[in-house]
């Protein structure tokens, strides 16, 4: 989208069910696992470039070898710097023991990185922290090699303080308020104290200290771990996590927010963020990755066994629609053909907006992202102007001349690239002084492509605060010259903010909301900002499943036009020339074209857990109070 904005996280997991010999002679290298996941890794770098981490298991080794391996990077090409680390140990490796090249057990056992399981992972800091302590995975470590915990997730909980809280009542002293951290050594605590019945089973059983061992990595019941450790959480998530032996799983929230897909032959185990990673990383069909089911976990035994098994009750499925609108990779065959159809489906409001005057506007978009939706609002203009064509030949066909229908027939739908973003710049931009003049200069335009008597419609993927639009991409389409310019959104108004991992926790950052507020101002309704206020504060300590979202009254003022229109009106200025329209998409529409991620809770308020509910009225009590903090 044209404003900046951080959101989710990726996660890449490769178990080989094979011994590494197997992959050496069908595929020319040991190294097979390390080289799926850098694919892995890097074909999901959209989902965040703040930093990344790698961890490998090596199964079955022998007491005093190294099993587990981890690097993580927050250079500004982390991915490429975690793979450099690791190319470049091995290759110090192969060059102090040349004799080793070809022995893949020794491989193996001497150079780190080489294993059976893998778990990598990309970062956006949505906190705005981006130390190396804060890129996953993490790692919890311990002698006993069952209770080697490692994690990693796309997650956001909304009740850390609870989870923290709930650690200390475990008698637990735990070393940041965090979300990764707390459902780390929440998982950890319950798999110490199965590992520990476990062992008093086995010793029961009259087993000896050494042969209980490989039994309690038999016996171990990750899905009951789970459960226990789940209990509580909030939140959106997708997480994965390796033992120390060689278990794995990877757990989804209950509405389903976070995406996670699977795929699995006689060869691989495979887990990743998105679809078509899958498919192109591993060259499998479209319909031989399934996505884990919501409240499931994928658990891989170190035996090679997989499952798929249910840790919490499913609930209304909320997977996050922004996903379909613009993170995840356009290259998955639903998602394009979801972007196409939200452009489709806005075109009767964009015609509304030009009058129906297709001859005399110019259609583009805004990022590149918003490609696919533009190819779809251009093939629904392209229909409107055929009908409008098909109309004019049967009403005249008695009177057309050759001449006449070969002119009709020459109209097209016009299209141009208009807006050239310069992300050199945009990198560059700091929150300072100059900000204002050096976001005014983001994006470069095409000049000599408009008339004065053209409409200029642009299509974005949404709009969040309108900064870009209002310090750039207005004030450059209006150096044109058009005669209107119209925004458009390929998804509706974001009202309220994110709590389950998109960088939106502050409302006062949100165009929409500050629309909302100067209609409530010019039509002297602001009371109801203070008794939004009061109902919020009395639910102050309301437990969660009890608070409302009261913010919602803030809108019901008003029609979603006249919040657009204020819009339109804000991000404008008085040095505009043109006419300025914004048109965003409906709700209602959003759901056609996205039938299956019906998570809305940034344009409706109807939030997936109960916990959004108390971020959001935290949120508007720190806009109200004047507070400059987070929500969450």
């Amino acid at each position: 989208m044209s404003d900046a904005l951080k959101h989710e996280c990726g996660i890449a997991l490769v178990r080989l069910l094979k011994p590494l010999e197997y992959y050496k002679e069908k595929y020319g290298t040991a190294f097979y696992g390390i080289q799926k996941m850098y694919l892995m890794m890097e074909k999901q770098h959209n989902r965040g470039q703040d930093g990344a981490g790698f961890a490998s298991i090596k199964l079955d080794v022998e007491p005093g070898q190294r099993y587990i391996s981890r690097v993580r990077s927050n250079h500004s090409q982390p991915i490429q710097d975690v793979f450099k680390q690791i190319n470049e140990r091995i290759s110090e490796e192969l060059k102090a023991k040349p004799e080793i090249g070809d022995d893949v057990q020794k491989i193996k056992s001497e150079i780190p990185y080489v294993g059976e399981l893998f778990l990598g992972h990309v970062r956006y800091g949505t906190f705005g922290k981006n130390s190396i302590e804060s890129v996953h995975p993490f790692l919890r470590q311990s002698n006993w090699m069952h209770r080697n915990l490692i994690l990693a997730g796309n997650f956001n909980m909304t009740n850390v303080k609870e989870l923290f809280e709930n650690l200390v009542e475990l008698g637990q002293h735990p070393k940041e308020m965090a979300d990764t951290v707390t459902v780390m050594e929440k998982i950890g605590h319950f798999l110490d104290k199965e590992v520990m019945q476990l062992y008093q089973d086995c010793k029961t059983e009259g087993y000896s200290k050494r042969e209980a061992s490989p039994v309690i990595a038999d016996r171990l019941d990750i899905a009951k771990i789970l459960g226990r450790s789940a209990k509580n959480l909030d939140g959106g998530y997708a997480m994965a996590g390796l033992l120390g032996h060689g278990d794995a799983f990877v757990f989804r929230d209950p509405a389903g927010i976070r995406p996670a897909y699977f795929y699995q032959d006689d060869e691989v185990v495979v887990v990743a963020s998105e679809r078509p990673v899958i498919q192109t990383v591993f060259n499998v069909p479209f319909e031989s990755v399934q996505e884990i089911d919501p409240g499931n976990a994928l658990i891989i035994k170190k035996s090679g066994k997989v499952s798929m098994e249910q840790i919490l009750e499913p609930t209304v499925k909320k997977a996050c629609s922004f996903e379909r609108i613009y993170f995840s990779r356009g290259s998955d065959a639903e998602i394009y053909q979801e972007r196409k159809n939200l452009g489709k489906l806005i075109l009767p409001a964009v015609l509304d907006s030009i009058d129906s005057d297709t001859d005399n506007t110019v259609f583009s978009y805004i990022p590149n992202t918003a490609e696919t939706s533009f190819y779809g609002l251009v093939e629904a203009a392209q229909d409107f102007l055929n009908q409008r064509k098909n109309n004019y030949i049967l009403a005249n066909r008695n009177t057309l001349t050759a001449e006449t229908l070969q002119e009709l027939l020459a109209v097209k739908i016009r299209t141009e690239k208009v807006a050239i973003k310069d992300a050199k710049l945009r990198t560059f931009i700091t929150e300072d002084s100059s900000r204002d003049d050096l976001v005014a200069h983001v994006y470069d335009v095409t000049y000599g492509v408009i008339k004065p008597t053209d409409n200029l419609v642009i299509i974005d993927d949404s709009i969040v605060r309108g900064t870009t639009l209002k310090m750039s991409i207005i004030k450059m389409m209006d150096r044109l010259k058009p005669k209107r310019i119209v925004i458009v959104s390929s998804a509706p108004q974001i009202r309220y903010p994110d709590c389950y991992g998109i960088d939106m926790a502050k409302l006062e950052g949100l165009v929409a909301f500050r629309a909302a507020l100067a209609l409530l101002k010019e039509r002297n309704l602001y009371h109801i900002v203070d008794e939004v206020y009061a109902k919020c504060k009395a639910q102050e300590n309301y437990i969660d499943s009890d608070v409302v979202n009261y913010v919602t009254a803030i809108y019901d003022q008003f029609t979603p036009e006249e919040i657009s229109d204020k819009i339109a009106e804000m991000l404008s200025s008085p040095e505009i020339n043109a006419e300025v329209k914004i048109i965003f998409q409906k709700v209602e529409d959003l759901h056609i074209a996205c039938p299956k991620n019906l998570g809305d809770w940034y344009f409706t308020g109807d939030y997936p857990t109960p916990g959004g509910n108390r971020v959001v009225n935290r949120a508007f009590m720190n806009f109200y109070e004047g507070k400059d903090a987070r929500a969450y």
